[in-house]
């Protein structure tokens, strides 16, 4: 067995149980106060050193000055009630691990743990960061601001995925995840009675083509070569039967693939909007927040981190993967260092975010092997 792969064998049902204390307590997003002091405790019992980050999340160090390779995991939960009925389920009403950040936090520390056992052995330094706020895209930004990318010359993370052959590991270079963004946009008329609409302006009906026009950003705005989906989640317009609505707010989300087409996509949406609103005598407002951008894995790293998963995993489930349309904070690190993210299979026949979420905790064991073994091989190059 490889010596990564059997150290954390050796560490796998310590694991499991600190996955699981997580699992019953999740917290939202920089309100994870128990699962930063639960990870605090853990490395002062190991003697480890590390920081805390403001207002949650820590990051932790190991090794020797020289290069550094950052190995990162989520720590934050998803306002879901669950319905899984396990014996460790959410104890927090409302609140629910539902995207696998208890498992990604407790493969990191059990990494922690592998790397401590042979920090004399490392030719570089390992930095850890217990990252805050992935479900609402802030938390990597956090760390960044706070200095977790300073001095690095690697970065990589793990993220579950579910409904995959347990202990496969996947990746690809070049853009994996989709820029994620929000809008909302309030159209403004003018409220009548619904037997004389030609009194009013209608806020409804000039939302309702607002919609409808957005959706030509993917098909006229932009190359039919360039990934795109505009999504209009909600809409709440009017108050009564037979009066026609005065204000009408929409809100949605635009993912993209290429980092020149996400910084267009405001202009286009603001333009569209006012244009239509005009055409009723009604007006926009529009509300623009950039979430994540394009998460991009950097070749070298992803052929490194390939190497490293064939050595702690059967080398049949080490394969490429696809880009999905998912969105991951993780991009904010590809843009201070060379990085590479990687998928690693659960099982589980729900899919992420459900509140009947579940993973195969046999996982595990390779998520630590594959953390530490991906550090270790790093620095070995990088020092070269």
């Amino acid at each position: 067995m490889n010596v990564m792969r059997e150290k954390a064998h050796q560490i796998k049902d310590e694991t499991i149980a600190f996955r699981r204390d997580l699992h019953m307590h999740p917290e939202a997003s920089f309100q994870e106060f128990r699962t930063t002091d639960k990870v605090a405790a853990a490395l002062d019992e190991l003697g480890v050193s590390y920081r805390r980050l403001e207002p949650t999340g820590l990051i932790a160090e190991i090794g020797k000055p020289g290069k550094t390779v950052a190995l990162r995991a989520d720590m934050d939960a998803l306002s879901i009630q669950e319905q899984t009925g396990c014996a460790f389920k959410s104890v927090n009403d409302g609140f629910m691990h539902a995207c696998g950040h208890d498992a990604h936090t407790a493969m990191l520390l059990g990494a922690v743990k592998v790397l401590n056992s042979m920090k004399d052995e490392l030719p570089g330094t390992v930095r850890f960061l217990f990252q805050p706020a992935e479900e609402v895209g802030k938390g990597a930004k956090a760390v960044v601001a706070q200095g977790g990318m300073e001095g690095v010359d690697a970065a990589f993370g793990i993220h579950c995925s579910v409904q995959t052959p347990v202990g496969a590991l996947q990746c690809h270079p070049g853009g994996i995840a989709a820029a994620a963004d929000r809008f909302k946009i309030t159209v403004k008329g003018k409220a009548c009675h619904g037997a004389y609409p030609q009194t009013g302006m209608d806020a409804t009906v000039c939302a309702s083509a607002m919609i409808l026009n957005l959706q030509t950003m993917v098909s006229r705005e932009f190359s039919p070569m360039d990934t795109l989906v505009v999504t209009v989640g909600s809409i709440h317009s009017g108050s009564r039967f037979n009066i026609v609505s005065g204000e009408a707010v929409m809100e949605g989300t635009i993912r993209s693939f290429s980092r020149e087409v996400h910084e267009q996509i405001p202009v286009v949406l603001k333009r569209i909007c006012e244009e239509t609103a005009k055409t009723f005598r009604c007006t926009a407002e529009v509300e623009y927040d950039v979430l994540t951008d394009v998460l991009v894995n950097e070749e070298n790293m992803v052929e490194l981190g390939f190497e490293a998963a064939r050595k702690v995993t059967d080398p049949q489930l080490v394969t490429h993967n696809s880009p999905a349309m998912g969105a991951e904070d993780f991009c904010e690190y590809t843009k201070y260092a060379p990085s590479a993210f990687f998928r690693l299979g659960v099982g589980g026949e729900w899919p992420g975010h459900s509140d009947h979420y579940e993973i195969d905790e046999e996982a595990l064991e390779i998520g630590v092997a594959f953390y530490a073994q991906v550090a270790v091989d790093a620095l070995g190059k990088l020092t070269k």
